[in-house]
């Protein structure tokens, strides 16, 4: 009997295959082959919101080989993503190829491996209606919200712009935190730090309060602070109190999708994107030198902590043979999932425990590695014993005042031989202090008063995003990467070294939308949308009453938005620069094109200068005149190294110059990828056959 089993991704069938054996056909939809029409609303919002579907153009050659495919099977299978996504898709595709609803065909895959695989295609089940649904209604409401909004924007602000439904609630706290930042007061404080030392060893103490115990709350300038330094001056410092304690760290969980997009933007600086596009491919399999194709971790879109007990055996017995029997916990450690979480699958975990990061290594690209690396550790370190610290805290008495200083030592590992948690803020480091007494006199060997400034909130990163996203209900784990992905795309935002910080458009986007839809984009009310989505594709509500009380508040507001603006435009602030025009004398400000910022003149039309914005310099000098190099954006949004001194010095290149002259045709040699260097004269001859080494 021949069977037809349909999957998402390209990359999965010849895995699956292999596992399965001959008697299946394995085929990709890639993706999503229906969908509402980009040309019109696509939602019969007088008939119940009905989606109208069709047929995703670009798809038309892959529905055929279905069809043709599936007309010559006995029985179809389909093995989309196990989600609702997924499970939408399968629905499209048991449509299109006229598969009973009711048949026992649609089937999971947790994991791309021989026995996940195998235990899937063992229990097929109906399509999960109600999942469907939940997906429709997701759908259907941001192709309401966008296909309303985005046009009000066009007239309203500029043309190209877009509003999302959750996209514009995550642009909200972006901007009212900048908000909280530009009204922040900062406030000027003092403190007093004494190295002290006991025998040959040193270490830092800090004023806590007088002499009784009873705590300085502020020094609140540079005389305060050096009064206290100036009365200190012949002080004897002792020791009077020593309390030592113990403290146990629990390692972390293991990687759900939000998590994991914190820590590998934290330790490796990648992006939601890049972080679960990386993902996906270790998901759908890898070839691995000996073993074949293999998916090296469980799906990655979940927010379960949920572990199956047969990884938790197997990770112990690599536990205690790797590290000993000590480095297990004395009972199986379980963690907890937040509530509202949809725990249809594992946590992130590795498949095989024993394929370790440096036995794959050689088989997967560095940034495969790295993140297969980050998932295997903090797997294995979630289950291993906490890590124990004896701790220290020393209170030292100096005539009328008393510092305190406080530190730990190691006295197990525990899951810390293996991973540590990143973390988005560094707060003070504690360290290990010299053996003491009380009673002991120490000697001072420094006294220095320090000033401080309270700092405002710090503005939001990718991973501290991500969390409040996630802390607040906004969106689901599958989204947060887009989010972020498209307003920045808008330019709605902007990376400033890692923080995200609003632009003037993003601002002026951010208050029209609140001051119009406030209840629409309030935080709370996106959150119990999401609760909703939840019910909804657990059976308890109906996805069209869900919509249609919706769209009664948010129509009413978009009438009355409409009114209040008619005929209005909102001005977007130009951001003014200090590159002068050299045409007319005027302050240069930053526009944007679909290519990407530049730079013109403010008296258009009277005068149309423009030029490309100037961008990071670099290292290395301008190989034709000795000036700095400057990265740029070109119109046309293409990276490029150009002299400082443009338009009196010309040099451009696609690459940083290495200094050095090729010897063929005494061009310059720019830096390439992967350490290939070549010459940027594009008729020299070595580019006809190997880049200069």
């Amino acid at each position: 009997m021949s069977k037809l089993l349909i999957v998402e991704s390209p990359s999965k069938v010849k895995p699956i295959k292999k596992y399965l054996g001959g008697d299946y056909n394995v085929m990709a939809s890639v993706g999503h082959i229906r969908d509402l029409p980009k040309s019109k609303l696509g939602v019969d919002i007088e008939h119940g919101f009905k989606p109208q579907y069709i047929n995703m153009p670009d798809k038309k050659d892959v529905i055929k080989s279905l069809k043709d495919a599936a007309a010559e099977c006995d029985e179809v299978y389909l093995a989309t993503d196990p989600d609702r996504e997924g499970e939408a898709i399968s629905w499209h595709l048991a449509q299109i190829l006229a598969i009973d609803m009711d048949a026992k065909n649609r089937v999971t895959f947790n994991e791309i491996t021989k026995s996940g695989v195998t235990a899937g295609i063992k229990e097929p089940r109906k399509i999960n209606i109600n999942l469907v649904d939940a997906q429709q209604a997701r759908r259907v409401l941001d192709r309401i919200v966008g296909y309303k909004l985005s046009p009000f924007l066009w007239k309203k602000v500029k043309s190209g712009l877009s509003a999302g439904r959750v996209q514009t609630v995550a642009l909200r706290l972006i901007v009212e935190r900048e908000r909280e930042i530009e009204k922040f007061v900062s406030e000027e404080f003092w403190s007093v730090d004494a190295k002290l030392a006991s025998g040959r060893k040193t270490f830092n103490a800090k004023l806590y309060g007088y002499a009784d115990g009873k705590k300085i709350e502020k020094i609140e300038n540079g005389e305060q602070a050096q009064s206290i330094v100036d009365s200190l001056e012949n002080a004897v410092y002792t020791v009077t109190d020593i309390k030592k304690g113990k403290r146990t760290r629990q390692p972390a969980p293991p990687f759900i999708t939000s998590t994991l997009q914190q820590e590998a933007s934290r330790k490796l600086g990648f992006t939601g994107q890049r972080t679960m596009r990386i993902a996906q491919q270790l998901y759908e399999g890898v070839e691995i030198k000996g073993t074949g194709v293999t998916g090296l971790i469980t799906y990655m879109r979940t927010d379960s902590l949920r572990i199956s007990e047969e990884a938790r055996a197997a990770a112990g017995e690599y536990i205690n043979q790797r590290f000993g029997s000590k480095y297990l916990p004395a009972s199986p450690r379980y963690f907890k999932t937040k509530s509202g979480a949809q725990d249809a699958h594992e946590a992130i975990r590795p498949t095989v425990i024993n394929l370790s990061p440096e036995k794959v290594k050689d088989s997967l690209t560095s940034e495969q590695y790295k993140l297969y690396k980050l998932v295997w550790e903090r797997f294995i370190a979630s289950l291993m014993a906490a890590c124990i610290q004896d701790t220290v805290n020393v209170s030292i008495a100096a005539g009328d005042y008393l510092f305190k200083a406080s530190g730990y030592s190691v006295r197990f590992d525990g899951f810390t031989a293996l991973y540590e948690e990143g973390k988005d803020e560094e707060g003070d480091s504690e360290v290990a202090l010299p053996d003491m007494n009380k009673d002991d006199v120490l000697k001072l060997r420094e006294l220095t008063p320090n000033q401080h400034f309270t700092q405002p909130p710090a503005r939001y990163t990718e991973p501290t995003l991500i969390k409040a996203l996630d802390d607040n209900g906004i969106g689901r784990p599958s989204t947060y990467a887009p989010i972020i992905s498209n307003i920045l795309n808008r330019d709605y935002i902007e990376r400033e070294k890692k923080s995200l910080v609003p632009t003037k458009l993003g601002m002026v986007v951010v208050d029209l939308m609140v001051e119009n839809f406030r209840r629409i984009f309030d935080v709370k009310f996106t959150a119990n949308l999401e609760e909703q989505l939840d019910k909804i594709g657990a059976g308890e509500l109906n996805w069209v009453d869900t919509i249609s009380g919706f769209y009664d508040d948010f129509e009413k507001h978009y009438k009355k938005a409409e009114d209040l603006l008619d005929g209005k435009r909102v001005k977007v602030p130009d951001v003014e620069t200090d590159v002068i025009c050299e045409k007319c004398g005027s302050k240069m400000v930053i526009k944007s094109s679909r290519y990407g910022k530049f730079l013109a003149c403010p008296n258009y039309p009277q005068c149309k200068n423009t030029k490309p914005v100037p961008e990071d310099e670099v290292d290395q000098p301008c190989p034709k005149c000795g000036s700095k190099l400057i990265r740029r954006t070109s119109r046309k949004g293409k990276k490029f190294y150009g002299c400082s001194q443009y338009p009196k010095c010309d040099f451009a290149a696609p690459g940083i110059p290495t200094g050095e002259i090729c010897p063929e045709c005494g061009g310059y040699i720019i830096a390439g990828i992967r350490g290939r260097n070549y010459c940027m004269n594009s008729e020299c001859p070595t580019r006809k056959k190997t880049s200069v080494k």
